[in-house]
């Protein structure tokens, strides 16, 4: 059984996440963890509970879900892992903060690149790649069929959906993705997204003004 752990972090309010199963091992998702009291908030979360991690899986790499991707590398000495199509966007981690005025120091490049249909896999648990690009072109969400739950990122929020106005986002491929690979997962599965409270896929598919 999967458990996830959600931290607001950073000036953007940005959700990142820790998922851990049964033997203990666990996965960061998008450590978007900025302020010295966000680092040490999580470190201590990982000891308070014996959590060993085992990588870092980011659904794409805007600059607020990286902030904290170099702390968590060299603090547990675990890989980086998102889809290659972001990669421009690590390379850019600095001159991202800077247009948005935090000062961002460099971002390694990715260590593992995740692949559409292949599975995320820490413990006893995996999580199906899903590749939705259209608020980013390398944007991926984690899904849990068994546990009914989807890590979904910047894609899809409580009543409303990512922004596609950054370099290399497409309104029209994102709500093409959202409909077509993310609406047709059962109703009951719970939405953890980037920014905001939970939904459920059920939800969006009646309530949405974007997709209804």
């Amino acid at each position: 059984m999967i458990k996830v752990e959600k931290f607001v972090v950073n000036p953007l309010a940005e959700n990142s996440f820790v998922l851990s199963d049964e033997t203990g091992e666990s996965i960061f998702i998008d450590p978007g963890f900025f302020y010295n009291e966000e680092k040490q908030e999580i470190k201590k979360y990982i000891a308070d509970n014996n959590l060993t991690p085992v990588k870092i899986t980011n659904t794409h790499c805007h600059f607020d879900h990286i902030m904290g991707v170099e702390l968590i590398r060299n603090e547990f000495g675990i890989p980086f892992c998102a889809h290659a199509e972001d990669s421009f966007w690590v390379e850019k981690a600095t001159e991202q903060g800077n247009m948005y005025g935090f000062e961002m120091n460099p971002v390694a490049a990715i260590d593992e690149f995740l692949v559409e249909k292949e599975y995320v896999r820490f413990g006893n648990s995996k999580l199906e790649i899903i590749h939705i690009p259209g608020h980013s072109p390398g944007h991926v969400v984690f899904y849990s069929q068994e546990n009914k739950l989807l890590i979904a990122g910047d894609v899809l929020f409580y009543g409303s959906i990512g922004r596609t106005d950054l370099p290399g986002g497409d309104y029209d491929t994102l709500i093409s993705n959202i409909k077509n690979k993310l609406l047709v997962l059962p109703n009951d599965v719970k939405v953890y997204c980037g920014h905001g409270q939970e939904t459920t896929i059920g939800f969006e598919k009646t309530s949405n003004p974007f997709l209804t």
